[in-house]
């Protein structure tokens, strides 16, 4: 039996890039994953989706292009043009990821891992010893017990990136980041679009005035708040709206997208079944901020720690867990973790909101302004769009706690606001870095100036 130090298990964005990391520090290093490399954010989450979105954003820009001084006649929506883009790009990221895992010398064996005990792993009939192991087994979609949730119009956004015809009217359950994506797609798409959510705002890690500027922007969907499903059928959802009235909304397509949970059943089976001793908590795997489970040589990255639910955090989390396994030593910082809604128009945010700073017992400052004052967002779109930017800063250093974005290339700036919280720069340092001219970004520099410290 070859003996591996780090036996790693799922091979998304936690788990690749941690096995990556202990490859080029010479580690012998086994990879295992059931399905395609990549896990869900390559196979059926963050690229499928954004390769959609982009369609749908050029699909878009066709459309309005005559105000900027461009006509286009004839424009038409390809679902299945699309589809083959979103494919291609998908084989060739997992291309990419077996190429990085052949580089660092990672031997990736492909079938469904079940635990022995705590350093040996079996994949069908062959049998694997690891000094250390990584469980990044990720997540999947949560399917709540509403009646007719098993209807043939029902889908997941996993099945849902398969679909070969659009649908004339889609009934997204569900207003977090997942569900208001996809709305944003279909309905720029051409597609009639609801959005059904329970809780009184979409997206609630979001600054409420975001939520509601976001919803008032998306104006091909129609959002029903404070909402709860009660039943679906074979030709819509009914739901009780926020006064208690039950209503009716047509559709031939149904999405939930109510939530996501850890994927943790084997490992349950083997803790009562077979005495594992690992700890769980309600979220997932219990981890400490080293990544480390209650048993030593045991680490567990990602969705299935139930700590935060993005790909860069699962990689993030790798990179921490291999730096304690094997010398060097590090934590994982949750407080500057940057979060994207891929919706046209985009929102990002990193750090605090100003009532999570505030409930944290800071003496909060905070300014907001409107992203059509910026010139570079003005230009590009225009006196109408609606954006906005705050900052959230701490009022005695100035000490900036988060920074939230809605409009333009929000995604692609957000990292400086991850990069300024992560640093701990004061509103002060930020108004002194040179912002080129003309860029969106400077909207930044310009709200910490409206601060007052």
């Amino acid at each position: 039996m070859e003996i591996y130090d780090l036996i790693v298990i799922g091979a998304g964005p936690g788990g690749y890039v941690a096995a990556e990391r202990a490859g080029e520090l010479g580690k012998k290093v086994l990879l295992i994953e059931k399905e395609h490399m990549g896990g869900v954010c390559t196979n059926s989450g963050c690229i499928p989706t954004k390769s959609l979105l982009n369609s749908a954003k050029h699909y878009v820009h066709a459309l309005e292009g005559e105000k900027y001084g461009v006509t286009c006649s004839s424009v038409e929506f390809d679902l299945p043009t699309a589809m083959i883009w979103k494919q291609n790009a998908i084989e060739t990221l997992r291309k990419g990821i077996q190429y990085l895992m052949k580089k660092s010398g990672v031997v990736v064996v492909s079938g469904t891992a079940e635990f022995l005990d705590t350093s040996h792993v079996s994949v069908g009939d062959a049998v694997y010893e690891g000094k250390n192991i990584l469980i990044a087994t990720g997540s999947s979609t949560v399917v709540p017990p509403i009646k007719g949730f098993d209807s043939s119009i029902v889908t997941t956004s996993r099945e849902i990136l398969e679909i070969e015809k659009m649908p004339k009217k889609l009934t997204v359950i569900g207003g977090g980041v997942i569900g208001v994506e996809f709305a944003s797609f279909f309905s720029s798409a051409g597609a009639e679009v609801t959005v059904i959510e329970m809780m009184p705002e979409i997206v609630p890690l979001m600054e409420p005035e975001f939520s509601k500027l976001l919803r008032r922007e998306m104006k091909k969907v129609t959002f029903k708040l404070g909402c709860r499903v009660f039943e679906i059928t074979e030709t819509g959802v009914n739901y009780t709206d926020a006064k208690g009235v039950n209503q009716t909304v047509e559709a031939d397509t149904v999405l939930m997208s109510v939530g996501r949970k850890p994927n943790i059943d084997g490992l349950e089976k083997l803790k009562t079944n077979q005495g594992f001793g690992l700890d769980f908590n309600k979220s997932g795997i219990s981890v400490n901020e080293k990544m480390q489970t209650n048993l030593p040589n045991v680490y567990a990255v990602g969705d299935v720690t139930g700590k935060s639910l993005l790909a860069h955090s699962a990689s993030r989390m790798g990179e921490v867990a291999i730096a304690n396994m094997f010398g060097s030593g590090s934590i994982m910082r949750y407080d500057a973790i940057p979060w994207v809604v891929y919706t046209l128009p985009e929102a990002a945010g990193c750090g605090m909101t100003e009532q999570e700073a505030k409930e944290a017992g800071y003496q909060v400052v905070s300014a907001s302004m409107q992203m059509r004052a910026n010139g570079r967002f003005l230009a590009e779109w225009g006196k109408k769009a609606g954006g906005l930017c705050k900052v959230v800063a701490d009022a005695g250093s100035g000490k900036i706690l988060g920074i939230h974005l809605l409009g333009g290339a929000a995604s692609e700036m957000i990292f400086g606001a991850a990069a300024f919280i992560e640093a701990e720069l004061r509103v002060q340092d930020v108004r002194e870095i040179i912002f080129p001219h003309p860029t969106i970004s400077e909207i930044i520099k310009d709200v910490c100036i409206a601060i007052n410290l």
